[in-house]
């Protein structure tokens, strides 16, 4: 399975949307350079709240942009960067990815799945309706999460749009995503 990167995005503060840059540098063990979510430990303000010390498995956030074309189909307009997402992908099933798969992006960079973005009211003020198209339920009765896969940075480099992303499964048997 391999991809492409169509954007990256980075920002210094704590906003919901993060704008696009022309490229990124992934740093080992933190996440993106300059990103108010890179860090050893927690960045994001809920986990810190409860926990500073916690590992922060949150370091890289990433979306298919498949998902802003079905968003649009229902009636949304959401682009790259604005749900929060530091990189944006096309070609690569994130949501079907297992904990522990590997993603190398462009020349140098190595990520490792986490699991699943948990996402919140949040997505709800930056356009009314929407969580409900990200977070559901199948027909079972569990829930289902659709807003992007978070990750940690094994190998640090830069990233931009354009740059490959290849995945490499870990060995069986596969734990599949959960929240993080």
């Amino acid at each position: 399975m391999n991809g492409t990167v169509t954007a990256v995005s980075s920002d210094p503060g704590h906003a919901f949307s993060k704008p696009n840059r022309d490229r990124i540098t992934l740093l080992a063990g933190l996440g993106v350079e300059g990103d108010a979510h890179a860090g050893v430990t927690v960045q994001h303000r809920s986990r810190v709240a409860r926990d500073p010390s916690q590992p922060n498995l949150r370091q890289v956030h990433l979306i298919g942009e498949e998902l802003f074309a079905e968003l649009g189909a229902a009636g949304f307009a959401v682009a790259p960067g604005q749900l929060g997402e530091n990189v944006t992908t096309r070609g690569v099933d994130l949501l079907g990815l297992p904990v522990g798969a590997v993603l190398r992006l462009g020349p140098a960079a190595v990520l490792e799945v986490t699991g699943l973005r948990n996402p919140c009211r949040q997505i709800d003020d930056f356009q009314h309706g929407l969580l409900r198209q990200v977070v559901g339920c199948d027909p079972a009765g569990n829930i289902v999460r659709r807003a992007g896969v978070m990750s940690i940075v094994r190998v640090g480099g830069q990233v931009r749009p354009g740059d490959a992303v290849t995945v490499q499964l870990p060995a069986g048997p596969h734990r599949p995503l959960d929240r993080v």
